[in-house]
């Protein structure tokens, strides 16, 4: 049968999608991108705040009406699922099977029992698990990572080192939906890296809820910076990136490995979340402003050519004007060259959802536009300091009307931040050179974008 899948959510979730296209293709079900073409379609969730809960219910029921078709069986899983499986199943009795993170060792079993037997066994009593009992969640058997699907082309993969989250964040239901952080053993992790690089992958993208915590659980310690060090050492490998950086968590140690390793990029992403201190506290986050903006200065100092990149979250509870003007007079003063915001978005089962004082939506969406009007205009000035400076770029595209190349430099995190056009000046050949790294030099600059020539030309 053929197999159609709907991706939802973060990178980590696609890697969950990637190791399930994996599952399918070792039992010869062959993978379409076409729906109605699908006699399975499988929609990997994602429940992280509102807006990604309203998607993936559309979604689902969008995918369902091609039961009326040729779709026999239509599959759910992913965090939804987790964190609303009762609900779901009195909601959309559409779905054929619903398949929860803490199932997904499991998950083979369930989706040939659906298939074989041709039912879907609704009638066993579930138990939901309490927002105060944390689980600590299987991840998927090693061999199985080794054999999932690589969907995001063929020059970078991403890299889970670690499930679950430990943080407690008062605004943050991931714990609650993936359970405690949990270590991938380091053997495991670098056996994949070596596999990939196998295949041709020639850029590493590290993540997990937060990256600083990896190896804690397993070895008592950070493990982080040893991690980056040995996959440097695998050939074929040419960029190695890794993001979700708690500040509390980067250490002298790692500023010092990316600072000495080429193929690690200079880059950190150091999700702050707010600046003040008052906030921070109420968010249990375990920085504080002084903090924060010590750890700037050192990255900085170390590593002069560094790339910075946060998030925010912008109508916390109780957020005062005098809290917002002080987080937006930092974003001024601190210049982060990347920078992401979201509006506070109110989850049931959290400790901030329970907080006086909630803020009025029209207040959120005039404090995260006043941030995103500073952010472009730094975003601007960062990039207009690169104006002239040579840089190697990954081309991965070129433009409809084939008047420029497109790619990225190492600075820059695909289908996050932003690009590099180069002039198509019919020198190079399409074939012979996307997928290459090319030496660049930039002439110009757009609020998000850079603007480039081959080499040294004029």
């Amino acid at each position: 049968m053929n197999v159609g899948f709907v991706h939802l959510g973060c990178s980590k979730n696609l890697i969950d999608t990637e190791t399930a296209i994996g599952k399918f293709k070792s039992n010869n079900y062959i993978i379409v991108n076409d729906e109605e073409k699908a006699d399975i379609i499988v929609v990997n969730t994602c429940g992280f705040i509102d807006s990604a809960k309203e998607e993936a219910i559309n979604t689902i029921l969008e995918m369902a009406e091609y039961k009326e078709k040729r779709c026999k069986y239509l599959i759910v899983m992913g965090c939804l699922v987790q964190r609303y499986y009762e609900d779901l199943l009195k909601l959309l009795p559409e779905v054929d099977l619903f398949i929860k993170i803490d199932e997904y060792d499991k998950l083979w079993e369930k989706i040939e029992d659906l298939i074989k037997r041709d039912i879907v066994e609704k009638s066993k009593t579930k138990t939901s698990t309490k927002i105060s009992e944390i689980p600590v969640m299987p991840m998927f058997q090693q061999k199985e990572f080794l054999d999932r699907t690589i969907t995001t082309g063929q020059n970078f993969a991403y890299l889970k080192i670690g499930e679950g989250c430990s943080n407690r964040c008062t605004y943050c239901a991931i714990p609650y939906i993936r359970g405690p952080f949990v270590s991938r053993p380091k053997e495991d992790i670098i056996e994949e890296a070596q596999k990939l690089a196998e295949k041709g992958i020639t850029e590493l993208i590290i993540i997990a809820q937060d990256t600083t915590k990896y190896g804690v659980d397993l070895y008592g310690e950070s493990k982080l910076a040893e991690l980056l060090e040995n996959l440097c050492k695998i050939a074929g490998i040419k960029w190695i990136r890794f993001l979700y950086t708690y500040p509390e968590g980067i250490t002298d140690e790692l500023i010092d490995v990316v600072a000495k390793n080429e193929k690690i990029a200079k880059y950190f992403d150091i999700p702050i979340q707010h600046i003040s201190d008052n906030i921070l506290k109420k968010m249990n986050r375990k920085t504080s402003k002084k903090n924060i903006t010590q750890l700037i200065e050192k990255i900085r100092n170390k590593i002069p050519n560094v790339t910075l990149r946060t998030s925010l979250i912008v109508g916390f509870p109780g957020e005062t004007n005098n809290e917002f003007e002080e987080l937006l007079q930092f974003i001024k003063t601190a210049k982060f060259d990347k920078l992401g915001v979201f509006q506070y978005s109110k989850e049931e089962g959290t400790p901030a959802a329970k907080l006086p004082n909630q803020i009025h939506g029209n207040t959120k969406k005039s404090r995260y536009n006043k941030v995103m009007e500073a952010q472009q205009k730094i975003s601007r000035e960062q990039l207009e300091k690169k104006i002239g400076t040579q840089c190697e770029v990954l081309i991965e595209n070129i433009s409809f009307d084939n008047k420029y190349f497109i790619g990225r430099t190492m600075q820059d995190v695909p289908d996050i931040d932003g690009l590099v056009y180069i002039k198509n000046d019919e020198t190079e050949k399409e074939n012979q050179i996307l997928n290459m790294y090319k030496k660049c030099k930039i002439t110009d600059v757009s609020n998000y974008d850079l603007m480039g020539v081959f080499g040294d030309r004029p």
